[in-house]
């Protein structure tokens, strides 16, 4: 395995793009650890499978350089970095058998028999391939051609990472959870460098220990799960994570508090003037499951009227429309509305802060 450094790194398809065209990936610089799991977050077209590629070697970059546990790789080709990757269709011999297709990179490396035969076993029992060994791989179905691709690359004890180009988007849905459980349950054993592509936020959430949130070329922000429900770092981070996402208002700001509409919130002073430093154009943020349903109304309280109720079994989910914007509610499984308008209050704890769509970090929290 190996510790990944990018440095200063960005890519481009065309020349001269800061004039001439856009940066398909735009200058970043990050650590990864040796053995960590890592998913690369966005929306299509968003830059992330052209960092993969650079990571593979499929790519030369336009700028910057790359580093494996301390030695520069940016000029290498793929089989000089010792990367494996799986493609979001799965590349194998069809014509071979379960066992052949994963012996082949041992074989290929001068393995003996008996060596090929012991690892070809461990790796095919940890990704219950064991029974399929002696079966050719073309009439296998998609999952378990996937596992052979995945089980190709794990066999080798040599790769510097496993890179996993949205593996799952073939997978029918309710086999998807079991790979996903799967993945980590390999991770776990093996210790194995792991970067995986995906533009589904259910995927990188419950894979990765750390999750690169990616939009137009740019890394938004990398962080825990929790950090990018809890912290987002930009808009498009609080929006494009949660489902429903984190609801969005344009507010107004004061030296001591905060308009949404004709509702005054008191804010902590040094937070907003760190906004008026940041930017020009400020909103406030705040989850679905966050948002308090009042009874009355209160000083603190804004008016809204109901859109939608839905009933999702565990919950209930409201769109209500307030302060100049729409907003979705979680609330609690059967929560009754009796009239079109209802109240809202928005715990202050709970509120992020944006300045021209950057978070605006609270007195005493970590930026």
């Amino acid at each position: 395995m190996a510790r990944i450094e990018l440095v200063d790194l960005a890519h481009a398809y065309g020349a001269n793009p800061g004039a001439a065209g856009p940066w398909a990936l735009r200058p970043l610089s990050m650590n990864w650890r040796d053995a960590g799991a890592y998913a690369l977050l966005g929306p299509s077209g968003c830059g992330k499978t052209t960092l993969l590629n650079l990571i593979s070697g499929l790519l030369t970059p336009t700028h910057g350089r790359l580093r494996f546990d301390g030695r520069d790789v940016t000029q290498l080709d793929p089989r000089e970095r010792n990367i494996a990757q799986v493609f979001q269709f799965p590349v194998l011999y069809d014509t071979m058998t379960v066992f052949d297709n994963l012996a082949f990179p041992l074989r290929n490396r001068g393995w003996k028999a008996p060596q090929v035969r012991s690892r070809v076993q461990e790796v095919a029992e940890l990704l219950e391939l064991t029974t399929d060994l002696p079966r050719r791989a073309r009439g296998l179905p998609p999952d378990a051609q996937q596992k052979i691709s995945l089980g190709r690359g794990l066999v080798r004890t040599d790769v510097a990472a496993v890179l996993l180009d949205e593996p799952l988007t073939v997978i029918d849905p309710h086999l998807k959870w079991l790979l996903r459980r799967k993945l980590k349950q390999v991770h776990q054993q093996l210790q194995v460098s792991l970067i995986y592509v995906t533009h589904d936020q259910v995927e990188a959430l419950t894979f990765a220990e750390e999750v690169v949130v990616m939009n137009h070329g740019e890394v938004l922000q990398v962080g825990t799960p929790r950090e990018l429900y809890d912290a987002p770092a930009h808009t498009f981070v609080g929006h494009f994570i949660g489902s429903p996402g984190m609801n969005l208002l344009p507010c107004a700001l004061e030296e001591r508090s905060v308009w949404l509409g004709p509702v005054q919130l008191p804010m902590d002073p040094r937070w907003l003037a760190a906004a008026r430093q940041a930017g020009t154009t400020y909103q406030l943020g705040i989850r679905p499951d966050a948002v308090e349903l009042c009874t009355a109304a209160t000083p603190d309280a804004l008016a809204a009227q109901v859109r939608s109720v839905q009933s999702m079994g565990t919950h209930t989910l409201l769109q209500v429309e307030c302060a100049g914007g729409l907003l979705w509610i979680r609330a609690a499984a059967g929560v009754s509305l009796t009239t079109d308008t209802t109240y809202l209050r928005l715990p202050r704890d709970k509120l992020v802060l944006f300045a021209d769509q950057r978070r605006v970090a609270a007195p005493g929290a970590v930026a």
